[in-house]
Parts: structure tokens; C-alpha cells; sequence
């Protein structure tokens, strides 16, 4: 494929600058499979010195932080990302698709003060009740219970304490680190102690009642707080979610520090705690998709999307989850306006809120545009990590290969070589983004890049950071996907969306998307 709807550069130009200008690190790119100068072009601006993924992730990632649903962190970036597309000459709007619970997240210290001195690694849960100034109680462990007379009993007597609500890890040592160091015996006798322990807070919960009526109790008694621990199974990391409770705080603490006051706790060590925690509520909030878009030339009831969902969790600064896929559609916008302007089809960039509370800004966004639907080229959604796109699955449809060889067939080899490609493949169930379409039926497609060591670091943690991105690979991944955006949007052929046989299974449904929390 060579068409090119762009104002003509020299092709030697190109490459001289090209030549002149890549950034450290990157490849020279001698092996494009064709003299197209799109092609050309978008390399130099992605893989080059011109590439704005750094400066882009610094502000997003450092200035503005997470963009918890409902937050003023989350407008804050909506406004931000939106003011950058009007000055690149980007159509843009922050489309509402409902509301949800307004939260601004203050400061939390949280300090050991008995039977030593220690500030504590952790912070509020999202959603949680502050406190009114400092507030100082005990530190008390579950029992175990055996019926629900059991928790009644036992909360008679936590009233201004902090309850540490969890099951301690015995280990705060990452798994490769006992496989490689330790003896295969003391991993076996870890691995089974972790899992003992938490089958028993398990039964002891249960019998109980579950964790709901645990929670409830706790309120009703006048306890001061809830402490939580949920381990990421990786050194320093620790999985950070919304609160349990909604009258008193709720505070995760690290592997280590949680361990710290449970085993206090459980020895009758006499451990205190002093919590300072600000928070405030704000009602139902509007919230919002930011769309971009560069309309189509020739067929502009046909679509091309790039989306990345914007919001994330609170407990770090939501980089990898999704700061760096939000960073990867906006630097392919960039690039796309200066290269391709006047796209054949409508090239959509898509910023979606409410993803981390189950897809609900791309679930609306579908429901309010079934023509998007209707003439949907192809969907390409990026939503795990930083690392090289490697694996795009066809979904499960049948046709989608061919397109996605031709499509290759036009990408530099220093991208193309490093990614497997699923034919036919099958529909996931779940997981992102990309699910709002192909449960429609759509043509949805994950760019996926490695999973286990995001799921294990940085997945929802509290150390998803500016300093895990690998830039190399975002410039990599931005390059691609606004060459996927052009190939697409330049194909004679729609993408097939034949649906393959599923034995044993059906196609994903969708649900309604929820427009409001309800709170």
C-alpha cells in the first residue's frame, strides 16, 4: 500500500532526518517493506527525537497524578488532555456519560506510636471517611470466629480501636527471590504456611458471617478505623482498592508494615496507632470520555478508534494502569495530525473514564454511538503496561487476519518481529476496553505487551509509578499504533467480523453500561 492523502515531503528528506534525529537507543529502520511515505514519515516523528512520550508522561504521571473516577484528579487530566488536542489542532470534546461519587483524596500519616515509634507505608483506601484531625487508639486483630454470637461478642469490646482486618502474610519476600535463594523445602513449607493461614481468616470470616457482616459490626461498635493489607506477591508492592467501609476509615498498609502491627496485635504487645487522614466527599459528579477525533475524507461514516482508558486507581500515579496507554493514543494523535491529516476513514482517539469500575465510559460510549458501532473499521485498544506490544489476538474473527497481514505487511520488522498475532483466535470475556465492541459484535482488538510481570509490579499497585515506563517501547508502541491507524483507514476492505465457532461457549454478551454509582 502507497496512497498517501498528505502534503508530499521529500523521501530522501525523510531519511536523512530520520537518520539525524532518532533518539538514543532506537532502531535505524533501514528495513521498511514499501516506499510508502506515510509510513516513513510516522517513524521518524514516533521513533525519533521529535517523540513527545516523556514530556507527555511527565505531566500526566508527575503534575496531575491518578485519575480516580470522580475525582477532581480525573477532570484535571480530562481538561488537561483536552487542552493539549486543541493545540495540536485535534477536534476534541469531554463527552458526559453519567456520574459518579466525588472524592478528593487529602493527605494520610499514619504513625505507630506504642510500643515504638514508627511512621507506617500506607495510605487511605479510595473512598474512604478521613478523620477529623488526628485520631489515637489500639490496634486489634480478628479472633478467630466460629459463629456470628462469636463477632457480636468480641466487638462489645473494639470501640476507638483500629482493627486490622486481614490476614497477615508471613513472607513479604517476592516469590523469585525464595525460588532462586532458598532451599526447595523452606518454599514448600512457606507456600503451604501463606495458604494456612489464609484458609483460616477464610473459615473464621465465614463462620462469621462473610466479610460484609464483619465490616457492619465493626462500624456499629464505634471502632476508629480498618486496617487492610492485599500483597502483590513482589517486593514493595501492594494492590490498593476502594474502601470497605463507609463511617469510619479504611487504611491499607504495606506487606511489611500490616505484618508489623498484627503480629503486635496478636502477641498483646499493646500496639497504638495515630491517623490523621483528610478526605471529603463531593455528591454525584459529572464524568466524561475525552473523544478526538480527525474526521474522514471519503468515508467518514467509517471508524478507526485508538482508545486507552484515563481513569485508574489512587494508590500511586496509575502509570502502567493506564497513564501509559493513554500516553501511547495521544502521542499516535500527534503523530497522525502532522502526517495524515485528512484520513480516508474517521480516525477516533478514545479517552475512557469509568474503566476501572467495570468498562462503563466505552459500554456508554457504544450504547449513545450504535453508527460508531455500525462502521466500525477496527477498534485498537491498549490497556496493560509498558513493555513492547507483543501478542494481538483476532477476537475470534475469522476475517481479521488478512487484514492484519496486509497491515503488517506494510510495518517496519523492527515492530512487526516482535509481536504474534492469534488467527483466528478467540474472544476474550472480559478484561478492558476492547470488550465494549466485540461484544456488539465490533471489531475490538487488544495491542497486549507483557502481562505477568505488570500483573505482578505494577497492576492496581502502590508503586505504578513515572520511573516504570520503559520509553523505548512507548515510542515503539506509539509508532504502531498510528501506523495500524493509517492502514486501516486506508484499507480497500472492511474488516472481516465473521464470527468463529466457540465449542462449548458463546459470544460475549454486554451489560447496560452504569451511569451512576448510586451514592
Amino acid at each position: 500500500m502507497t496512497r498517501s492523502r498528505l502534503p508530499a515531503l521529500a523521501t530522501a528528506a525523510l531519511l536523512a532526518a530520520a537518520t539525524s534525529a532518532l533518539v538514543p537507543g532506537a532502531a535505524a529502520a533501514q528495513t521498511f517493506p514499501s516506499d510508502d511515505a506515510v509510513i516513513r514519515q510516522i517513524w521518524e516523528l514516533g521513533m525519533g527525537a521529535a517523540s513527545q512520550v516523556e514530556p507527555l508522561a511527565q505531566v500526566l504521571l508527575d503534575s496531575i497524578g491518578p485519575r480516580l473516577s470522580g475525582s477532581p484528579g480525573q477532570q484535571e487530566a480530562n481538561d488537561w488532555l483536552a487542552g493539549v488536542y486543541e493545540s495540536w489542532g485535534v477536534g476534541v470534546e469531554q463527552e458526559p456519560y453519567g456520574t459518579w461519587r466525588g472524592w478528593d483524596r487529602g493527605w494520610t500519616h499514619i504513625d505507630l506510636v506504642e510500643p515504638r515509634i514508627r511512621t507506617l507505608n500506607g495510605t487511605m483506601m479510595a473512598w474512604s471517611p478521613g478523620t477529623e484531625g488526628p485520631l489515637e487508639g489500639p490496634i486489634v486483630a480478628l479472633p478467630t470466629f466460629t459463629s456470628p454470637a462469636d463477632l457480636a461478642s468480641w466487638a462489645e469490646g473494639i470501640e476507638g480501636a483500629f482493627v486490622a482486618l486481614n490476614a497477615s502474610e508471613p513472607t513479604c519476600r517476592a516469590p523469585e527471590s525464595w525460588e532462586t535463594y532458598g532451599t526447595p523445602e523452606s518454599w514448600e513449607r512457606m507456600q503451604a504456611l501463606r495458604q494456612a493461614n489464609q484458609a483460616a481468616w477464610g473459615a473464621s470470616v465465614r463462620a462469621a458471617g462473610g466479610q460484609g457482616a464483619v465490616v457492619q459490626a465493626i462500624e456499629a461498635a464505634g471502632a476508629a478505623g480498618v486496617l487492610t493489607t492485599r500483597w502483590s506477591a513482589g517486593w514493595g508492592a501492594n494492590k490498593i482498592f476502594s474502601a470497605p467501609t463507609s463511617e469510619i476509615p479504611s487504611v491499607h498498609l504495606s506487606c511489611e508494615d500490616y505484618g508489623l502491627v498484627h503480629r503486635l496485635a496478636a502477641n498483646g504487645q499493646g500496639p497504638r496507632l495515630r491517623l490523621d487522614a483528610r478526605a471529603e466527599f463531593l455528591g454525584e459528579v459529572p464524568v466524561y470520555n475525552v473523544i478526538g477525533t480527525l474526521p474522514g475524507t471519503e468515508l467518514p461514516d467509517e471508524y478507526v478508534l485508538l482508545t486507552a482508558h484515563l481513569d485508574s486507581w489512587d494508590g500511586a500515579s496509575g502509570a502502567t494502569d493506564n497513564g501509559s496507554g493513554t500516553v501511547m493514543m495521544m502521542e499516535a494523535m500527534r503523530i497522525l495530525k502532522e502526517v495524515y491529516p485528512n484520513p480516508r476513514r474517521t480516525i477516533i482517539a478514545a479517552h475512557w473514564g469509568g474503566e476501572e469500575q467495570g468498562l462503563i465510559g466505552s459500554m456508554a460510549y457504544a450504547e449513545d454511538h450504535p453508527e460508531v458501532v455500525d462502521g466500525l473499521q477496527a477498534a485498537f485498544n491498549q490497556d496493560n503496561g509498558t513493555w513492547r506490544i507483543d501478542f494481538i489476538r483476532m477476537q475470534g474473527y475469522l476475517g481479521a487476519g488478512e487484514n492484519f497481514g496486509r497491515w503488517f505487511s506494510e510495518i517496519p520488522r523492527e515492530i512487526t518481529q516482535h509481536i504474534e498475532l492469534d488467527v483466528p483466535g478467540v474472544p476474550e470475556t472480559g478484561g478492558s476496553d476492547h470488550m465494549s465492541f466485540i461484544c456488539r459484535g465490533a471489531a475490538g482488538f487488544r495491542l497486549q505487551s507483557n502481562y505477568p510481570d505488570y500483573r505482578q509490579y505494577t497492576w492496581h499497585t502502590d508503586i505504578d509509578t513515572y520511573d516504570k515506563l520503559v520509553f523505548d517501547d512507548l515510542r515503539n508502541n506509539a509508532t504502531l499504533a498510528a501506523m495500524l491507524a493509517y492502514l486501516a483507514s486506508e484499507d480497500d476492505d472492511r474488516v472481516g467480523v465473521e464470527q468463529r465457532e466457540l465449542d462449548g461457549r458463546t459470544w460475549p454478551g454486554c451489560r447496560p453500561a452504569q451511569r451512576s454509582s448510586g451514592g
